[in-house]
């Protein structure tokens, strides 16, 4: 191909994931060796009966659709491919026939490429390679750096840390010179009550930096030699920033090398450095600050403020790369401690009750998947004391626990609907009487009972003595491994919550009121994954609660296959990331939180990952719909 018929085919790769993110000479390489065909409506690309697959297709224009060989094709097989995606890795990988017929919808366009150069290319190219190995991981890392760079964005519009660094330079920077020894370097360091100094030369030209952790890591644990040089032990070519530079530029850049100081240099001259603690200084949003604020908060209404702060946090951990299941685990952990202040706060207003207690948090917190819109599902574990009676410690902790859920309400936890609180007298039990309704629950099994287990089954302790959870887990978990039906109708109930595509893998949307043309992320997306992690891990006596935890030990315990379950894992996390960025847009706006999304104003890689991550949930809801025989 020459290079006038080159450059179409290069534009046309470099708009698709992944070949936009693949070094030139791999992109050119395939450019290269790609053939294009035309394919009428209706007519067949590859089927099982061809064999091995042979070649590797990437659609240029058009559609085309997978459908069964075995006759008419369900809704809940079908799937539909458009302009920028590929088939079939899968089977190329494997060296096998395609399970499914692939056929055009309409007129189609098709680069294809034979199977020796595909193997060629996946030699060549990481990137290439880690597409067809790990599909949704790798499109879901173009997704989070997409939302990265958003997040990245709305952190630099803080004023805190719109600073320049000129700015936040406090004091001249403490240097020694390359040849100076370890143990002066120690000297200076305790005599200024700093955590680094930075070794330049006698122009002042940073050349490394020396930090605490350099004392431990390559001094002290190597027990390396005090009188030796700074030039040995220091880190070199220290990353800098002008002064003009701002605030989050550092943050940004500490956070993705992992460093705790960045030197500020004008035209190559060390001027100042600043620390994480310079920065976290500015605002209440460093996840250490915004604990320690928690944790000493005086009142409601300063917890009030801090609860705010969480949202802006969220962002700015997702700039700095954190991942969507460590967020959700950061945000839970928050609200775990703004739940104990809050208790902590009420007991010493009112006065600590003479029967001791343990709060527990149930649904998405007891999970520990908590994003910005969650309300309250609670309830209380009574440690009655020998002789003691249920009724009178109930009468005692349940205007106490209503004061809590009330100010949780204040700070922005609103009410559960369906009062799961520990106010409500069904929520405020004793350790017998938990059991007692979790056996009730799994022996009578009515829809009532079955709704309550999705609930209160995900259960952990929050404040309080934590001893009798483990008998109450460990009991649950016998009785349901040892109640099949009870199982069996679990798994039925979770099959009312499908993913939300309909034929040939088109969304399926709502048609009425305010949620026309949306679809629910919480109830359609994430549901599937919840609810079937958790059938497994009752059958398979997993203690863990949370989504992805349950998923993984299910490895652990035989009953998953590690490929299974990277690629649910990976589907629920994408399906979480759009429900966070949602949640952030929405408050931008100063609108409601909801967790329904219109697909259309998704771009076109996010609404195929989303395809794909519903994908996953049916696979999942599948396995578990033939384990069950439903």
């Amino acid at each position: 191909m020459n290079q006038s018929a080159l450059t179409p085919v290069l534009d046309f790769l470099s708009q698709h994931a992944p070949f936009q993110q693949m070094a030139p000479a791999h992109v050119e390489f395939l450019a290269k060796r790609l053939q294009l065909g035309f394919y009428s409506r209706g007519e067949v690309i590859t089927g099982p009966d061809d064999g091995p697959a042979s070649r590797f297709f990437i659609i240029k224009q058009g559609r085309i659709r997978g459908e069964s060989s075995q006759g008419e094709t369900s809704e809940e097989e079908a799937w539909e491919l458009v302009a920028g995606e590929c088939f079939p890795v899968g089977a190329l990988l494997a060296r096998r026939p395609v399970h499914m017929i692939q056929r055009a919808v309409e007129e189609t366009l098709c680069f294809h490429l034979d199977r020796e150069s595909f193997d060629r290319l996946l030699a060549l190219s990481p990137v290439f390679h880690d597409f067809c190995t790990r599909r949704i991981a790798n499109l879901l890392d173009h997704a989070l750096r997409d939302a990265q760079a958003a997040s990245a964005t709305r952190v630099s519009e803080d004023t805190s840390l719109n600073t320049r660094l000129s700015e936040l330079i406090a004091r001249e920077p403490i240097t020694l010179p390359p040849t100076a020894p370890i143990r002066q370097a120690l000297t200076v360091m305790h005599e200024e009550r700093i955590g680094s100094v930075v070794v330049t030369d006698e122009q002042r030209h940073p050349l490394g930096v020396f930090t605490l952790h350099d004392v431990l890591s390559r001094v002290a644990l190597p027990q390396y030699d005090l009188d030796s040089p700074l030039s040995d032990v220091m880190t070199p070519e220290p990353h800098t920033l002008p002064p003009g530079a701002f605030a989050y530029e550092a943050a940004l850049l500490m956070a993705r090398r992992g460093f705790g100081h960045i030197c500020v240099a004008d035209k190559g001259r060390l001027v100042g450095v600043i620390s994480e603690r310079n920065l976290f200084s500015l605002q209440r949003v460093g996840l250490v600050s915004l604990h320690q604020s928690i944790t000493r908060a005086g009142s409601i209404d300063d917890l009030k403020h801090l609860v705010g702060d969480t949202h802006h946090l969220a962002d700015q951990m997702l700039a700095q790369g954190a991942s969507v299941d460590q967020l959700t685990l950061i945000i839970s952990e928050l609200n775990d401690h703004v739940t104990k202040r809050i208790i902590t706060l009420c007991l010493a207003e009112h006065g600590t009750p003479d029967t001791p207690f343990t709060w527990l948090a149930f649904g998405s917190e007891g999970r520990g998947e908590q994003t910005l819109k969650t309300d309250q599902d609670n309830g209380i574990l009574i440690h009655l004391p020998e002789g003691g009676n249920a009724d009178q410690a109930r009468a005692e902790l349940l205007p106490m626990a209503r004061r809590i859920n009330e100010a949780l309400a204040e700070v922005g936890f609103p009410l559960c609907p369906g009062n799961i609180m520990a106010s409500n007298p069904e929520c405020c039990l004793t350790l017998e009487e938990w059991r007692s309704r979790f056996e009730r629950w799994i022996d009578q099994g009515t829809p009532e009972h079955l709704l309550k287990a999705t609930i209160f089954f995900d259960f952990r302790p929050i404040y309080g003595d934590a001893a009798e959870i483990e008998p109450l887990r460990q009991a649950l978990l016998k009785k349901t491994q040892h109640n099949s039906r009870f199982r069996r109708q679990l798994a039925a109930n979770s099959m009312q919550m499908r993913p939300p595509l309909g034929l040939f893998g088109a969304f399926k949307l709502s048609s009425s009121g305010d949620e026309a043309h949306t679809l629910d992320l919480k109830l359609q997306g994430l549901t599937p994954f919840v609810d079937s992690a958790r059938l497994i891990a009752l059958a398979h006596q997993i203690s863990e609660t949370n989504t992805e935890g349950r998923l993984r030990a299910a490895i652990e315990a035989g009953a998953l296959r590690q490929a299974d379950v990277d690629a649910w894992c990976e589907a629920y996390q994408f399906i979480q990331l759009l429900r966070m960025r949602n949640h952030r847009q929405q408050a931008k706006e100063k609108r409601p939180l909801s967790n329904r999304l219109d697909p259309d104003k998704l771009n076109e890689l996010d609404r195929r990952i989303l395809k794909e991550a519903f994908r996953q949930g049916r696979k999942l809801q599948n396995k578990i719909a033939l384990e069950y025989q439903l």
